[in-house]
């Protein structure tokens, strides 16, 4: 197969490209083409973004206005810069189509704070999860303009548009309890490019709560369903709908729910078919591999 290599006819550019199209599904549909054209043009802004940093950077020293050892420096933050505790991976939004996703738990506030610094002086979106209003605080004193769930404890702050997805993402709560799970999965996908909408609360005990949602639901290309106590949501939703169920088990229920895993063994043992399984209260992990799956 041959791929398009415009300027740079060496094979890593190529394979950059080739790394791209794996996860994007053809469509034939004229919508659908403006969007991958305009999709494809984003990846290779993001490449030139960065080519334009370097010849900056060997311009100056060539110009005599910035001295090799500085020009240095700065190159040793590509591909990753590292922070000593971290290493920030700058490169990961050309191989990925996203950029470095943080997780919260764990990390300090210091640790997290010169994190996403680092990622937002890039221009790249930010995204972190699983972290308390305390280190949102110490966050936006370094990135005033991030953002916060509080519901989902997650910070987030866009500062390019990331690829669109090609339909609506549904993200479903069996009951309210599951709302953290499912906040944390439609932030994400929402900063990932995708279109979201939210359905909480349409749980087995009530199904005719989810059945008056049929009509908005068939128009989603992507279903997650996060559900705790026995688990039996996300079957009953990939028995209605044809589309890629995303299961998320969540460690909402009494005793004998084992704090999720009898929910986890129910999902992997779903009778229909399409239904794929994260772990135990993964949100985010739910929203990566819906957002794949949108593109």
């Amino acid at each position: 197969m041959d791929f398009p290599r415009g300027r740079d006819q060496g094979p890593f550019s190529s394979l950059l490209f080739a790394g791209f199209v794996v996860f994007r599904p053809k469509d034939d549909g004229k919508s659908e083409s403006c969007r991958d054209k305009y999709s494809v043009s984003l990846f290779f802004a993001k490449i030139r973004s960065m080519k334009t940093q370097i010849e900056d950077l060997l311009t100056k020293v060539r110009r005599g206005t910035l001295t090799p050892r500085k020009a240095l420096a700065a190159l040793k933050d590509y591909p990753f810069q590292d922070l000593g505790f971290a290493k920030v991976d700058h490169h990961r939004e050309i191989r990925k189509g996203y950029p470095e996703i943080v997780y919260g738990l764990g990390k300090t506030d210091s640790q997290i704070v010169q994190i996403a610094a680092a990622i937002v002086q890039k221009g790249s979106n930010l995204l972190i999860t699983r972290v308390e209003a305390s280190t949102y605080a110490a966050v936006k004193e370094a990135v005033p303009k991030a953002a916060y769930n509080a519901l989902g404890k997650i910070i987030y702050l866009r500062n390019r548009p990331a690829p669109p997805g090609r339909g609506m993402i549904a993200v479903l709560t069996a009951g309210t309890s599951e709302m953290p799970v499912a906040e944390e999965a439609a932030v994400t996908c929402r900063m990932l490019g995708n279109r979201v909408q939210r359905f909480y609360d349409v749980g087995v005990a009530g199904l005719h709560r989810l059945l008056g949602e049929y009509g908005r639901l068939k128009k989603a290309r992507v279903i997650a369903v996060c559900a705790g106590m026995e688990g039996a949501l996300p079957s009953v939703v990939a028995g209605l709908f044809s589309v890629p169920i995303v299961a998320v088990p969540t460690s909402v229920g009494y005793g004998a729910s084992f704090k999720g895993v009898a929910a986890l063994l129910a999902m992997l043992n779903s009778c229909p078919g399409g239904v794929g399984v994260v772990n135990i209260d993964n949100g985010f992990g739910a929203a990566y591999l819906a957002s794949l799956i949108n593109r």
